[in-house]
C-alpha cells in the first residue's frame, strides 16, 4: 500500500467519519430531517476539499494497485467518499449529466476496470471485506446505528456463505451420500442463524436513525457519465447460489436472470465466478425428483428429502422476513411521511419505490415457491417432493 493511499486511509477512518457524524446530527435534528439542503455547507465542503486532496495525488500517482486487495480496499474508500458527497447533495444524478467531480471519478473508473468490478463502493466494502484497524471497522459515520446496520448484515451474508458452501459439497457427493444429510443440516442451522441476525436489526435498529442517517449513503451516483445504483445488501453470491442450487430460482428465467446480470458486477470477482459455476449446476431439486421416481420409499431418500425440504422452507421464511419485516419497517413506512418530490430518490437500489417493492415480493415467492399463475416458481415440483415423503 502506498504512503499515499495509506493517508487517504487515515483520512477515512477519521475525519470523514467526524465530519459526516456531524452534519448527521444537524440533520436529524430539524424538523424536516429529509431536507439536506442548505445547512453545514462549511462541513460538506470541508469533506469535498479534503477529500479531493488526497484523490488527486492517487490520480497523478498512476497504478496504485500492489494487488486486487489493495486495489479494491482503495475503491472502497473511494467510494465511501463519493457517497457521502451523493448523501450531502454535493452530487447528484437527477440533476447532472456527469459526475462534477471528475478527479474521484477517473480513480474510480481506472480502479474497477483492472479488477472488474463497478467504480463504486459495494456491499462489501462495508461487510466483508471492511478490515477492522484497533477494533474500529470503517463506517461513514460514527452513529451506533450504522454500526448494529453494517455488523448485523455481515454476519447475515456470512452466514448466506456458510449455507451456500454447505450446499455445494453435495454436488459430488449426492443426493443419497450418507453424509449430504449433515452438509444439509449444517445449511439450516447457518440460515436459522440468518433468522437471528434479521430478529436483532428487526428489535433493536431505530427506524428514524436508519432511514434518515444511515440509509441515504447508499444512494446511486455518477461515476464519469454513467449512474451506478446504490449498494445493496444482497450484492453478494450466497443468497443467489442458495437460490439456483435449492431450485427455487432459475437461471434460465427471464426476470431472475435479469437480477443476477444487473449484480454480477457489485459483487467481488470470486463471488462472480463461484455464481456462474452454480448457474451451470443441475439444482438439487431436480436430483431428488428423478432419484424419487424409484427410491422414493427408501430410507435415505424420506431423511435426506426431508432435510432438503427444511433447507428451503427456512429459505423462503428469510424472505418473508426480510420483505414482511424489514423492508416494510425501515423503507416501506417511513417513506409515507416524505413528499412526493423526496420520494421519488429514496430508494438506494435506483427504480421507484412501488416497482423495487413489487420487485421484492416475486423475489419472496420465489424463494418461497409460491403458487402463483404470474411468474415462474417452484410449488409443482415442491409439492411433488412433499407427497414423494407424505410431507
Amino acid at each position: 500500500m502506498s504512503k499515499n493511499t495509506q493517508k487517504f486511509d487515515a483520512w477515512i477512518r477519521s475525519s470523514f467519519v467526524e465530519m459526516n457524524t456531524e452534519l448527521e446530527e444537524v440533520y436529524f435534528a430539524r424538523a424536516d430531517r429529509a431536507d439536506v439542503e442548505g445547512i453545514g455547507d462549511d462541513i460538506k465542503t470541508q469533506i469535498c476539499d479534503e477529500g479531493r486532496s488526497h484523490i488527486i495525488k492517487l490520480v497523478d500517482e498512476g497504478n496504485t494497485d500492489e494487488g486486487f486487495d489493495s486495489a479494491f480496499d482503495l475503491l472502497g474508500n473511494l467510494g465511501l467518499y463519493m457517497a457521502s458527497l451523493r448523501r450531502h447533495e454535493l452530487t447528484n444524478p437527477a440533476r447532472e449529466q456527469k459526475s462534477p467531480h471528475r478527479e474521484a471519478s477517473a480513480l474510480g473508473m481506472h480502479i474497477a476496470a483492472s479488477i472488474g468490478v463497478v467504480p463504486r463502493f459495494a456491499t462489501a466494502h462495508l461487510a466483508t471485506h471492511n478490515k477492522a484497524v484497533n477494533g474500529r471497522q470503517k463506517s461513514f459515520t460514527s452513529l451506533e446505528d450504522e454500526f448494529l446496520f453494517i455488523d448485523y448484515n455481515t454476519r447475515g451474508i456470512l452466514a448466506f456463505k456458510r449455507a451456500a458452501d454447505a450446499l455445494k459439497r453435495i454436488l459430488p457427493l449426492g443426493v443419497s451420500h450418507p453424509v449430504t444429510q449433515t452438509l444439509l443440516e449444517d445449511a439450516a442451522a447457518a440460515l436459522r442463524d440468518v433468522m437471528r441476525f434479521n430478529e436483532v436489526l428487526f428489535d433493536d435498529l431505530n427506524v428514524d436513525r436508519f432511514f434518515y442517517s444511515v440509509r441515504p449513503y447508499y444512494k446511486p451516483y455518477r461515476v464519469g457519465r454513467h449512474e451506478y445504483r446504490g449498494a445493496n445488501a444482497g450484492d453478494f453470491s450466497g443468497i443467489n447460489e442458495i437460490d439456483l442450487l435449492l431450485g427455487l430460482c432459475r437461471a434460465n428465467d427471464p426476470y431472475y436472470s435479469q437480477q443476477l446480470v444487473d449484480k454480477m458486477f457489485f459483487m467481488m470477482p470470486a463471488d462472480q465466478a463461484s455464481l456462474r459455476d452454480c448457474m451451470r449446476q443441475r439444482n438439487l431439486l431436480a436430483e431428488f425428483l428423478v432419484a424419487g421416481k424409484n427410491a422414493a420409499k427408501a430410507p435415505w431418500f424420506q431423511t435426506n428429502a426431508a432435510a432438503f425440504l427444511e433447507v428451503c422452507r427456512l429459505h423462503g421464511d428469510i424472505a418473508a422476513q426480510h420483505h414482511n419485516q424489514l423492508v416494510h419497517s425501515f423503507i416501506a413506512k417511513p417513506s409515507d411521511a416524505l413528499d412526493e418530490q423526496k420520494l421519488e430518490q429514496v430508494t438506494a437500489s435506483g427504480p421507484p419505490l412501488p416497482i423495487l417493492l413489487r420487485s421484492l415480493e416475486v423475489l419472496r415467492d420465489m424463494r418461497q415457491a409460491a403458487d402463483r399463475q404470474d411468474i415462474a416458481t417452484s410449488f409443482a415440483e415442491m409439492r411433488a417432493l412433499k407427497n414423494m415423503i407424505g410431507a
